[in-house]
Order: structure tokens, then C-alpha cells, then sequence
């Protein structure tokens, strides 16, 4: 269901079922297992709901949320590439998918913001988060240089913290 509904911005809709209505992860479990994801190869989402999955039910979990996070927006792709490709010339349709990019694009800036709050509630995560942009943006420093220089700072601040 949530395949469907989130369709071309799933992770939205994932996280107010697992966290908001269904109460499966806190905020805090959910920003932790899908930072988890983002740092394997992939796409979040399934990687998002191939943990989670194992988590509650093992191999099978796993397969099934997968199953049901893909299965339905597969077929609505193929049925819509078989659309776009005859009539995808027409202005009508350039300008819907325009808006519909539109409309994902500001769903994920507000789940960006929903994750990142209760993260950066703490001096060491914002110090972080502000040296990661810093060196991204205005540095122009590539991932793996950023992956470099701040991961074995926040793995020694996080250890201070519990020392």
C-alpha cells in the first residue's frame, strides 16, 4: 500500500506509518535504521524496507516487505512508460509531469526536515551536520573525502559522549 501511495516519494509515507501511525519505530529508531540504509549500496527506500522486514520477521520479513513496497509500482511503471511513450509528446502531459516533480521535490525537503530535527537537538549531531554541508557545499569536497574526515570525528565524539 505504501508502494502506491507514496509513489515516486515512498519515504513520506513510510515513515508516518512505521512512526506516526503505527507506532513500529520511534523517530529516533527510524532516523537510526534509515541512516543504516543510506550508507548501503542502493535505493533507500528498499534498503528501508528490507531491514526493517528482517528485523520483524527474518528472510521472510524481509522478502515480503520488499514484495509488497515493489511489486504494484512496477506494474504502474511499465503501464505508464507503455503511456508515455505514445502520448508523452503532448504539452498536457510535459506539463503534469512538471508538477508531479514539483510535488515530490517538497515532500522530501519536509521529511528531510522531519528526520533531521529531533537529530540535531544535539550540539555534537548540528556541529556535524553544519561540517558536512561546510565541506560539501562550500568546500566542494567529494563524498568520500567528506566520509573520511567526518566519520572518525563522529565515532570519537559519540564515544565521548557515553564516557
Amino acid at each position: 500500500m505504501a508502494g502506491i501511495m507514496g509513489f515516486g516519494g515512498v519515504l513520506p509515507i513510510i515513515r508516518r506509518m512505521i512512526v506516526d501511525e503505527r507506532g513500529w519505530l520511534s523517530q529516533q529508531e527510524f532516523s537510526e535504521l534509515f541512516s543504516l540504509c543510506q550508507s548501503l549500496p542502493g535505493a533507500n527506500v528498499v534498503n528501508l524496507s528490507f531491514a526493517f522486514g528482517a528485523r520483524e520477521a527474518g528472510v521472510s520479513g524481509a522478502a515480503a516487505a520488499m514484495c509488497g513496497l515493489m511489486s504494484a509500482p512496477v506494474a504502474i511503471v511499465l503501464g505508464l512508460g507503455g503511456l508515455y511513450t505514445r502520448y508523452g509528446g503532448l504539452a498536457p502531459v510535459r506539463h503534469a509531469l512538471l508538477g508531479l516533480a514539483a510535488t515530490a521535490a517538497g515532500l522530501v525537503l519536509g521529511t528531510s526536515l522531519r528526520i533531521a530535527v529531533p537529530i540535531v537537538k544535539s550540539w555534537r549531531n548540528a556541529a556535524l551536520a553544519l561540517a558536512v554541508f561546510g565541506l560539501a557545499v562550500g568546500l566542494h569536497v567529494s563524498l568520500p573525502y567528506i566520509v573520511l574526515i567526518v566519520l572518525p570525528l563522529s565515532v570519537y565524539l559519540s564515544w565521548r559522549a557515553v564516557t
